[in-house]
């Protein structure tokens, strides 16, 4: 092995997974039963991911009063023309399997006054078929049943670089507590997350710096669909809140509680016939349209005729509470922040990229379930189905030879976190034009530098998050440039409509020089 700085530890996988949440775990346990040796390296500990934070519930067809053609119905239509309905179809299909899958390893859903799995309705939904458990803490439950599998997962280990050869993936280089190290492993899934960080106010994770993107992007893998970030519309607002701020999850809304602006107006009237359930993308530019009219900074959700709020919604009540208001009395303001990437790293839908041994599942993985706007509660499912698949696919890999044959540290692209937040805040929200964008990407190759990563241990981590978030926002305001349309959550003022000819994704890999560039689209 030849290195440009020490390496203090190594290990040997069948399978490598980066990332502790719902699509990363589920393909460890997946990949284990197949008798493959799997190690899991996770940035943080075992709750620091965006499935413990997740709300409202997992979309999975009803047995009564629905079916696969209307779930597939309503994403398509939540996905404005940018949908693989084919892939929407396999991956709804198969939502009741990966229910049955947790459900047997102890994840405990609400049920009925009839002893059923109790289910409510979200934006976008034409039926109740949300499951949910703890009331509004579906995630951390999803979350606690995968982490009592008792899989093996190095915590406080990230990763900055995966390696490949002419196999294609050969394992990868990271950093934790025990300085750097190597990972020898045919193949590897990126279940990172997403890329909320980039913006000031989020509803993700410290960890959600577009890593994934970034060490994908870096092996030669393509992404599209990143101009598509998801602002979730109701976000709990505090006058100067930054970081990760509370969501109030659509579910309230779902079960009777409206959206009024600061002078009591209803802000969606009019505008779509589901008002307030209407699909995010719809509502998000609503609250900001009302915003920017009336010169303030958030509106209200009105959830005061909702029985037993507190016992329904424990966890959002917690977070009224802390922030001194009570939802059985209070409005509660609220504005829309950065939720979701709806694009991402381009695979199929077993999480397959372009990249021999390389798969991606989850918030990082564009499948093509989402399109232009993603369904909500179609998250947690579409990592349950995938991250299963994207397990079971890595066998493929077994006997392939592995072994990082040189570690160095890479000159790439830094610009300081705060600097890229305020930009992408500024210029790259809920609503966006040509000119902005231009400034945001002169601004960014002002204030970006080059240097070397993973120069120490001590300020590695540091690096490679900075280092992902600017190839991020570069690849992002690549793609928003050059969709001069709007189009589910992609809103230019400048193109207030939806162009025909640009009814298909937009395409992204590095250039030899590793600069993000447009790629040949498929047809």
């Amino acid at each position: 092995m030849t290195t440009r700085f020490p390496i203090d530890w190594e290990a040997e996988a069948d399978f490598v997974v980066i990332g502790g949440g719902v699509a990363g775990l589920t393909a460890a346990r997946t990949a284990s039963l197949r008798g493959l040796r799997v190690l899991t390296l996770s940035k943080g500990g075992p709750t620091d991911t965006s499935t413990q934070y997740a709300q409202g519930g997992i979309a999975v067809v009803a047995p009564d009063g629905d079916s696969v053609e209307s779930h597939v119905h309503d994403t398509v239509e939540a996905g404005v023309g940018l949908c693989d309905v084919d892939a929407v179809r396999s991956i709804v299909e198969g939502g009741q399997a990966a229910l049955d899958a947790l459900t047997d390893l102890g994840a405990v859903f609400d049920l009925g006054r009839d002893g059923r799995i109790s289910r409510t309705r979200e934006g976008g939904h034409s039926t109740r078929r949300i499951i949910h458990a703890g009331g509004d803490a579906t995630g951390a439950e999803v979350q606690r049943a995968l982490n009592e599998a008792d899989l093996p997962v190095l915590f406080g280990t990230t990763v900055g670089e995966i390696s490949t050869g002419p196999n294609g993936v050969q394992g990868v280089v990271a950093v934790s507590d025990q300085g750097f190290g190597v990972v020898h492993a045919p193949a590897v899934l990126l279940a990172t997350g997403g890329l909320g960080r980039l913006y000031a106010l989020s509803t993700n994770p410290p960890g959600a710096t577009a890593d994934g993107i970034a060490l994908g992007l870096w092996a030669g893998a393509v992404v599209a669909d990143l101009e598509f970030v998801q602002f979730h519309p109701t976000v709990l607002y505090t006058p100067g809140g930054i970081g990760r701020r509370p969501l109030i999850s659509e579910a309230v809304r779902g079960e009777g509680a409206i959206l009024v602006d600061t002078e009591g107006d209803s802000v969606t009237d009019g505008l779509h016939p589901r008002g307030d359930l209407a699909p995010r993308d719809v509502v998000s530019r609503a609250i900001a349209a009302r915003m920017r009219a009336l010169g303030t900074d958030h509106v209200y959700l009105d959830a005061r005729a909702i029985d037993g709020f507190r016992q329904r919604f424990p966890t959002i009540t917690a977070s009224c509470l802390a922030a001194g208001i009570d939802p059985g009395t209070d409005l509660i303001p609220v504005a829309p922040a950065a939720h979701y990437q709806c694009g991402g790293l381009v695979t199929d839908t077993h999480g397959r990229t372009g990249v021999a041994g390389l798969y991606a599942a989850g918030e990082v993985a564009r499948t093509g379930l989402h399109g232009a706007n993603r369904l909500a509660s179609n998250s947690l499912l579409e990592g349950l189905v995938v991250g299963e698949r994207a397990g079971a696919a890595a066998v493929e890999r077994l006997g392939v030879p592995a072994t990082v044959t040189a570690v160095g540290a890479r000159v790439t692209e830094y610009a300081d976190r705060d600097a890229v937040q305020q930009l992408m805040t500024t210029h790259a929200s809920v609503v966006r034009d040509g000119a902005g964008l231009d400034e945001a990407l002169k601004r960014l190759d002002d204030v970006a530098t080059t240097r070397e990563t993973c120069s120490a241990p001590a300020t590695a981590v540091a690096a490679i998050e900075d280092a992902a978030l600017t190839l991020a926002a570069r690849t992002l305001l690549l793609a928003a440039a050059a969709r001069t349309e709007s189009r589910g959550c992609h809103t230019r003022s400048d193109h207030p409509d939806q162009v025909t000819a640009l009814r298909h994704s937009l395409p992204i890999r590095l250039n030899s020089e590793g600069v993000p560039e447009h790629a040949p689209v498929t047809p």
